[in-house]
C-alpha cells in the first residue's frame, strides 16, 4: 500500500509547530526563515534562509525541521539553504512579533530601537548594549519600570 503525500498546507502546519531554538515562543514559520515547501516526486524540499550567514542555531534548526518532518512520516527530505534574498526582520509575521513582545523581547522597529517596554509599555527607554543574549538582539532597559529586556535588531 502506498501512503499518500501530505498536502503542502499540511506541511506548512507541521513546520509552524517547530519552535526557534533560541526563542522558543516563535515558530520557524513566524520567524520567516521557511522560504518554500514543494514536492519533487516523493521528495519534500524545504527551503530555509538563516537569519544571517553566521547564525549558530542554523544546524539545530535544520535538525529540528528534519526531526519534526520525519516524525510525521516524511521519508524523502531535502533541506535547501537559500541565501538570496537574505533574511530580513520584515519577514517576521505579526503573530511572531506579538509572541516576541509577550515573551518580553521587543520586536524589531524600523526606527532602529524599541518603541516601548515589553513589560510595562513605557516609551522611556535606554540602550544598555548593542549586544544582547544572541547576536541578533541588543540589551535595553526601561527607565520607568527599570526592567532590562532584549530588543530584536532590525536586519
Amino acid at each position: 500500500m502506498v501512503n499518500a503525500l501530505p498536502s503542502i498546507d499540511t506541511v506548512w502546519e507541521w513546520l509552524d509547530a517547530v519552535p526557534d531554538p533560541e526563542i522558543p515562543v516563535i515558530s520557524l514559520v513566524d520567524l520567516g526563515i521557511i522560504r518554500g515547501v514543494t514536492f519533487e516526486g516523493d521528495k519534500l524540499i524545504v527551503n530555509v534562509t538563516p537569519t544571517y550567514s553566521g547564525c549558530p542555531a542554523t544546524s539545530i534548526i535544520n535538525l529540528d525541521i528534519e526531526t519534526a518532518l520525519r516524525a510525521k512520516g516524511i521519508k524523502q527530505l531535502e533541506l535547501k539553504r537559500q541565501l538570496s534574498p537574505p533574511w530580513t526582520t520584515d519577514w517576521l509575521s505579526q503573530k511572531g512579533r506579538d509572541a516576541l513582545e509577550e515573551y518580553g523581547i521587543a520586536p524589531p522597529q524600523p526606527a532602529g530601537g524599541p518603541s516601548k517596554c515589553p513589560q510595562c509599555g513605557s516609551s522611556n527607554l535606554s540602550r544598555i548594549s548593542q549586544f544582547g543574549s544572541t547576536p541578533c538582539k541588543a540589551q535595553w532597559r526601561c527607565d520607568d519600570c527599570l526592567e532590562p529586556f532584549d530588543y530584536f535588531k532590525c536586519i
